[in-house]
Protein backbone atom coordinates (compact mmCIF):
# COMPACT_ATOMS: atom_id res chain seq x y z
CA UNK A 1 0.00 0.00 0.00
CA UNK A 2 1.71 2.67 -0.81
CA UNK A 3 5.57 2.51 0.21
CA UNK A 4 3.65 0.26 3.12
CA UNK A 5 4.03 -3.34 3.25
CA UNK A 6 1.95 -4.89 5.57
CA UNK A 7 1.82 -8.46 5.97
CA UNK A 8 -1.29 -10.91 6.49
CA UNK A 9 -0.36 -14.27 8.41
CA UNK A 10 -3.03 -16.75 8.83
CA UNK A 11 -5.40 -15.29 5.75
CA UNK A 12 -7.82 -18.28 6.54
CA UNK A 13 -8.11 -18.13 9.73
CA UNK A 14 -11.87 -17.69 10.29
CA UNK A 15 -13.10 -14.71 12.72
CA UNK A 16 -16.54 -15.11 11.84
CA UNK A 17 -17.73 -18.89 12.09
CA UNK A 18 -21.91 -18.76 11.15
CA UNK A 19 -20.62 -15.97 8.14
CA UNK A 20 -17.65 -17.60 7.07
CA UNK A 21 -15.84 -14.50 7.21
CA UNK A 22 -11.89 -14.85 7.16
CA UNK A 23 -9.15 -12.52 9.01
CA UNK A 24 -8.32 -11.95 4.93
CA UNK A 25 -11.98 -11.02 4.81
CA UNK A 26 -11.07 -8.22 7.54
CA UNK A 27 -8.13 -7.23 5.87
CA UNK A 28 -10.02 -6.36 2.63
CA UNK A 29 -12.93 -4.24 4.13
CA UNK A 30 -10.52 -2.43 6.20
CA UNK A 31 -8.34 -1.40 2.76
CA UNK A 32 -11.81 -0.82 0.84
CA UNK A 33 -13.67 1.64 3.36
CA UNK A 34 -9.65 3.27 4.31
CA UNK A 35 -10.60 6.59 2.39
CA UNK A 36 -14.11 7.21 3.90
CA UNK A 37 -12.89 6.23 7.39
CA UNK A 38 -9.69 7.73 8.01
CA UNK A 39 -10.89 11.23 8.09
CA UNK A 40 -13.03 10.27 11.73
CA UNK A 41 -10.20 8.05 13.08
CA UNK A 42 -7.04 10.15 11.83
CA UNK A 43 -4.93 11.88 14.38
CA UNK A 44 -6.64 10.00 17.55
CA UNK A 45 -5.65 7.85 20.02
CA UNK A 46 -6.98 4.45 19.16
CA UNK A 47 -7.80 1.40 21.32
CA UNK A 48 -7.97 -2.37 19.75
CA UNK A 49 -10.46 -4.91 20.29
CA UNK A 50 -8.57 -7.94 19.36
CA UNK A 51 -10.32 -11.29 18.93
CA UNK A 52 -7.23 -14.31 17.84
CA UNK A 53 -9.27 -16.70 18.08
CA UNK A 54 -12.34 -15.15 16.22
CA UNK A 55 -15.64 -13.67 17.85
CA UNK A 56 -16.58 -16.94 19.85
CA UNK A 57 -12.70 -17.32 21.46
CA UNK A 58 -11.28 -14.89 24.58
CA UNK A 59 -11.34 -11.18 23.41
CA UNK A 60 -9.11 -8.43 24.79
CA UNK A 61 -9.03 -4.91 24.86
CA UNK A 62 -5.23 -3.15 23.74
CA UNK A 63 -4.61 0.40 24.84
CA UNK A 64 -0.80 0.12 24.69
CA UNK A 65 0.53 -0.37 21.38
CA UNK A 66 3.10 -3.36 21.80
CA UNK A 67 5.90 -3.66 18.82
CA UNK A 68 4.16 -1.11 16.52
CA UNK A 69 6.23 -1.23 13.11
CA UNK A 70 8.31 2.11 12.63
CA UNK A 71 6.42 3.76 10.31
CA UNK A 72 3.09 3.23 12.44
CA UNK A 73 2.37 6.48 14.10
CA UNK A 74 1.39 6.29 18.02
CA UNK A 75 1.49 8.78 21.00
CA UNK A 76 2.22 8.96 24.91
CA UNK A 77 -0.71 10.40 26.64
CA UNK A 78 -1.07 11.15 30.41
CA UNK A 79 -3.49 8.19 32.30
CA UNK A 80 -3.75 8.62 36.29
CA UNK A 81 -0.65 6.83 37.78
CA UNK A 82 1.47 7.76 34.21
CA UNK A 83 0.96 7.28 30.51
CA UNK A 84 0.10 5.18 27.91
CA UNK A 85 1.38 5.04 24.40
CA UNK A 86 -1.79 4.55 21.83
CA UNK A 87 -1.65 3.65 18.09
CA UNK A 88 -2.82 6.44 15.65
CA UNK A 89 -4.44 5.74 12.42
CA UNK A 90 -3.17 8.22 9.94
CA UNK A 91 -3.14 6.06 6.83
CA UNK A 92 -4.92 3.28 5.21
CA UNK A 93 -1.84 1.22 6.24
CA UNK A 94 -2.13 1.41 9.29
CA UNK A 95 -5.99 0.03 9.44
CA UNK A 96 -4.58 -3.12 7.50
CA UNK A 97 -2.20 -3.22 10.12
CA UNK A 98 -5.03 -3.59 13.00
CA UNK A 99 -6.46 -6.35 10.67
CA UNK A 100 -3.39 -7.75 10.90
CA UNK A 101 -3.41 -7.53 14.83
CA UNK A 102 -6.72 -9.57 14.75
CA UNK A 103 -8.24 -6.18 15.69
CA UNK A 104 -11.72 -6.37 14.45
CA UNK A 105 -13.33 -3.15 15.92
CA UNK A 106 -10.87 -0.11 16.60
CA UNK A 107 -12.43 2.44 19.24
CA UNK A 108 -11.68 6.15 19.15
CA UNK A 109 -11.00 9.28 21.41
CA UNK A 110 -12.98 12.39 21.23
CA UNK A 111 -10.07 14.24 21.41
CA UNK A 112 -6.90 14.33 19.16
CA UNK A 113 -3.46 13.29 19.64
CA UNK A 114 -2.23 16.91 19.80
CA UNK A 115 -4.50 18.33 22.57
CA UNK A 116 -5.74 15.04 24.29
CA UNK A 117 -7.73 17.31 26.84
CA UNK A 118 -9.72 19.28 24.25
CA UNK A 119 -12.41 17.05 22.20
CA UNK A 120 -13.25 18.30 19.23
CA UNK A 121 -16.31 15.55 19.59
CA UNK A 122 -19.80 15.38 22.06
CA UNK A 123 -21.36 12.21 21.79
CA UNK A 124 -24.68 10.87 22.99
CA UNK A 125 -24.94 6.85 22.99
CA UNK A 126 -28.87 6.28 22.63
CA UNK A 127 -28.60 2.67 24.39
CA UNK A 128 -32.43 1.20 24.17
CA UNK A 129 -34.15 -1.46 26.45
CA UNK A 130 -33.88 -5.16 25.91
CA UNK A 131 -36.82 -6.22 23.33
CA UNK A 132 -37.35 -2.63 22.11
CA UNK A 133 -38.09 -1.99 18.99
CA UNK A 134 -36.00 0.54 16.74
CA UNK A 135 -38.68 2.73 16.40
CA UNK A 136 -37.46 3.64 19.80
CA UNK A 137 -33.87 4.82 18.97
CA UNK A 138 -35.12 6.76 16.04
CA UNK A 139 -37.46 8.80 17.74
CA UNK A 140 -34.74 9.75 20.86
CA UNK A 141 -32.29 10.36 18.04
CA UNK A 142 -34.65 13.10 16.25
CA UNK A 143 -35.51 14.55 19.41
CA UNK A 144 -31.85 14.74 20.09
CA UNK A 145 -31.20 16.69 16.88
CA UNK A 146 -33.75 18.80 17.60
CA UNK A 147 -32.70 20.22 20.84
CA UNK A 148 -28.83 20.12 19.87
CA UNK A 149 -30.04 22.15 16.22
CA UNK A 150 -32.00 24.24 18.76
CA UNK A 151 -28.50 24.87 20.78
CA UNK A 152 -26.65 25.93 17.22
CA UNK A 153 -24.61 22.86 17.31
CA UNK A 154 -24.48 20.57 13.88
CA UNK A 155 -25.96 16.71 14.96
CA UNK A 156 -24.51 13.54 12.93
CA UNK A 157 -25.86 10.02 13.21
CA UNK A 158 -24.55 6.50 12.86
CA UNK A 159 -25.58 3.10 13.77
CA UNK A 160 -23.70 1.97 16.77
CA UNK A 161 -23.18 -1.53 15.10
CA UNK A 162 -25.47 -3.04 17.84
CA UNK A 163 -28.94 -1.80 19.17
CA UNK A 164 -28.44 1.78 18.94
CA UNK A 165 -27.31 5.07 17.53
CA UNK A 166 -25.19 7.65 18.19
CA UNK A 167 -25.36 10.98 17.87
CA UNK A 168 -22.04 12.87 17.46
CA UNK A 169 -21.55 16.63 17.46
CA UNK A 170 -18.43 18.47 15.74
CA UNK A 171 -17.13 21.17 17.95
CA UNK A 172 -14.41 24.10 18.01
CA UNK A 173 -11.63 23.28 20.20
CA UNK A 174 -10.82 24.89 23.20
CA UNK A 175 -12.72 23.65 25.81
CA UNK A 176 -11.65 20.79 28.07
CA UNK A 177 -13.22 17.78 28.35
CA UNK A 178 -14.85 18.33 31.58
CA UNK A 179 -16.73 21.26 30.36
CA UNK A 180 -17.44 19.16 27.14
CA UNK A 181 -18.83 16.60 29.57
CA UNK A 182 -20.45 18.52 31.92
CA UNK A 183 -22.56 20.49 28.83
CA UNK A 184 -23.54 16.73 27.61
CA UNK A 185 -24.72 15.81 31.01
CA UNK A 186 -27.08 19.03 31.06
CA UNK A 187 -28.12 18.68 27.48
CA UNK A 188 -28.90 14.33 28.43
CA UNK A 189 -31.14 15.96 31.50
CA UNK A 190 -32.89 17.85 29.09
CA UNK A 191 -33.79 15.28 26.61
CA UNK A 192 -35.00 13.26 30.07
CA UNK A 193 -37.12 16.02 31.19
CA UNK A 194 -39.15 16.42 27.76
CA UNK A 195 -39.87 13.13 27.87
CA UNK A 196 -39.56 11.25 31.29
CA UNK A 197 -41.44 8.60 30.57
CA UNK A 198 -39.45 7.02 27.56
CA UNK A 199 -35.81 8.23 28.81
CA UNK A 200 -33.36 8.07 31.31
CA UNK A 201 -29.61 8.87 32.45
CA UNK A 202 -30.19 6.43 35.07
CA UNK A 203 -26.49 4.40 34.72
CA UNK A 204 -27.72 1.43 36.92
CA UNK A 205 -30.25 -1.27 34.02
CA UNK A 206 -32.24 -2.02 37.48
CA UNK A 207 -33.47 1.28 37.64
CA UNK A 208 -33.85 2.07 33.99
CA UNK A 209 -37.53 0.69 34.32
CA UNK A 210 -37.83 0.02 30.86
CA UNK A 211 -36.52 3.09 29.13
CA UNK A 212 -34.23 4.45 26.74
CA UNK A 213 -30.74 5.25 28.37
CA UNK A 214 -29.27 8.73 27.56
CA UNK A 215 -25.48 7.94 27.91
CA UNK A 216 -23.47 10.92 28.08
CA UNK A 217 -20.60 9.15 29.64
CA UNK A 218 -18.49 8.63 26.45
CA UNK A 219 -17.58 12.70 26.60
CA UNK A 220 -15.16 11.77 30.05
CA UNK A 221 -11.39 12.01 29.41
CA UNK A 222 -9.70 8.72 27.61
CA UNK A 223 -13.36 7.63 26.91
CA UNK A 224 -13.70 6.14 23.53
CA UNK A 225 -16.59 5.28 20.73
CA UNK A 226 -16.55 2.53 18.39
CA UNK A 227 -14.79 4.16 14.99
CA UNK A 228 -17.51 5.40 11.99
CA UNK A 229 -17.34 2.01 9.54
CA UNK A 230 -15.96 0.00 12.37
CA UNK A 231 -16.98 -3.52 12.30
CA UNK A 232 -18.41 -5.02 15.43
CA UNK A 233 -18.02 -8.47 16.90
CA UNK A 234 -21.15 -9.99 16.63
CA UNK A 235 -22.82 -12.64 14.08
CA UNK A 236 -23.57 -11.11 10.55
CA UNK A 237 -20.36 -8.76 10.84
CA UNK A 238 -22.51 -5.24 11.48
CA UNK A 239 -20.98 -2.30 11.11
CA UNK A 240 -21.01 1.27 12.93
CA UNK A 241 -22.33 3.16 10.27
CA UNK A 242 -22.82 7.04 9.34
CA UNK A 243 -26.14 7.53 8.47
CA UNK A 244 -28.12 10.49 6.90
CA UNK A 245 -30.94 12.33 9.19
CA UNK A 246 -33.51 11.07 6.06
CA UNK A 247 -32.50 7.74 6.90
CA UNK A 248 -33.19 8.27 10.00
CA UNK A 249 -36.98 9.48 9.86
CA UNK A 250 -37.00 6.84 7.41
CA UNK A 251 -39.16 3.80 9.61
CA UNK A 252 -37.61 1.19 7.64
CA UNK A 253 -34.12 2.04 9.32
CA UNK A 254 -32.39 -1.21 10.78
CA UNK A 255 -29.23 -1.55 12.10
CA UNK A 256 -28.60 -5.03 10.92
CA UNK A 257 -28.77 -3.54 7.03
CA UNK A 258 -25.33 -2.23 7.52
CA UNK A 259 -22.55 -5.65 7.36
CA UNK A 260 -19.11 -6.00 6.35
CA UNK A 261 -20.81 -7.02 2.83
CA UNK A 262 -23.16 -4.17 2.00
CA UNK A 263 -21.03 -1.20 3.48
CA UNK A 264 -18.56 -0.82 0.83
CA UNK A 265 -21.00 -0.84 -1.97
CA UNK A 266 -23.19 1.34 0.18
CA UNK A 267 -20.01 3.74 -0.02
CA UNK A 268 -19.93 3.45 -3.77
CA UNK A 269 -23.48 4.30 -4.45
CA UNK A 270 -24.21 7.19 -1.58
CA UNK A 271 -20.63 7.93 -0.54
CA UNK A 272 -19.98 8.75 3.32
CA UNK A 273 -23.20 10.99 4.94
CA UNK A 274 -20.25 12.24 7.70
CA UNK A 275 -18.20 13.77 4.62
CA UNK A 276 -16.83 17.73 5.58
CA UNK A 277 -18.11 16.85 9.16
CA UNK A 278 -15.25 18.73 10.71
CA UNK A 279 -16.17 22.05 8.83
CA UNK A 280 -19.39 21.91 10.57
CA UNK A 281 -17.62 22.29 14.15
CA UNK A 282 -19.50 25.13 16.13
CA UNK A 283 -18.63 26.86 19.55
CA UNK A 284 -19.94 25.02 22.46
CA UNK A 285 -20.03 28.59 24.60
CA UNK A 286 -22.80 29.86 21.81
CA UNK A 287 -24.43 26.07 23.02
CA UNK A 288 -23.93 26.97 26.45
CA UNK A 289 -26.03 30.21 26.80
CA UNK A 290 -28.51 28.79 25.22
CA UNK A 291 -29.29 25.92 27.04
CA UNK A 292 -28.76 27.99 30.25
CA UNK A 293 -31.60 30.22 28.67
CA UNK A 294 -33.75 27.37 28.33
CA UNK A 295 -32.96 25.86 32.60
CA UNK A 296 -33.35 29.05 33.57
CA UNK A 297 -37.14 29.12 31.64
CA UNK A 298 -37.59 25.94 33.05
CA UNK A 299 -36.53 27.19 36.35
CA UNK A 300 -39.31 30.03 35.80
CA UNK A 301 -42.02 28.36 35.04
CA UNK A 302 -41.76 25.80 37.66
CA UNK A 303 -41.34 28.71 40.44
CA UNK A 304 -44.41 30.42 39.01
CA UNK A 305 -46.30 26.77 39.88
CA UNK A 306 -44.94 26.24 42.93
CA UNK A 307 -45.03 28.04 46.32
CA UNK A 308 -41.59 28.69 47.89
CA UNK A 309 -41.72 25.03 50.10
CA UNK A 310 -42.07 23.28 46.68
CA UNK A 311 -45.70 22.38 46.82
CA UNK A 312 -47.78 22.95 44.31
CA UNK A 313 -50.13 26.43 44.36
CA UNK A 314 -53.85 26.28 43.93
CA UNK A 315 -54.98 27.17 40.78
CA UNK A 316 -57.34 30.25 41.07
CA UNK A 317 -61.11 30.98 40.39
CA UNK A 318 -61.96 32.81 37.57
Amino acid sequence: MGRRLVALSSPDKVLFPADGITKAGLFEYYVRVGPAMLPHIKGRPVALERFPSGIDGQAFYQKDAKYPPGWLDTVEVPKEGGTVRHVVVNEVAALAWLAQQNAITPHVWLSRADRPHQPDRMVFDLDPPEGAPFDVVRTTALQTRDLLEELGLVPFAKTSGAKGLHVVVPLTRGPRTEEVAGLADRIGAELVRRDSDRLTMEGRKAKREGRLFVDTWRNGYAQMLVAAYGLRARPGAPVSTPVEWAEVEDASLSPAAFTIRTVPERLERVGDPWAGMGRRARSLKQAERRLSRLEAAQADATTDATDRWGHLKPLRKK
